[in-house]
């Protein structure tokens, strides 16, 4: 591992510490983990944008998508 040195204003300094005595972990095991967590967000972030301009320079597939809303219809009662 490495050591880094990060600034924080005091009040995000106080609910870090808070939330590491509530989790029972140390400071930096809980900005690690936030840190891989929002990390996390972001690629998964970019995936989903990434698919959805797929998607729509493709346009919709009207005929794909028709055949299946027989499929996803209620049947008669």
């Amino acid at each position: 591992m490495e050591t880094v040195q990060i600034v924080l204003d005091k009040k995000l300094l106080q609910a870090t510490d808070k939330a590491a005595r509530r989790t029972k972990q140390n400071r930096s095991a809980l900005v690690r983990d936030a840190l891989r967590e929002h990390l996390r967000r972001l690629e998964t972030r970019a995936l989903e944008e990434r698919d959805r301009q797929g998607y729509s320079a493709k346009g919709p597939a009207i005929r794909e998508s028709g055949l299946w809303e027989e499929e996803a219809a209620w049947p008669p009662e």
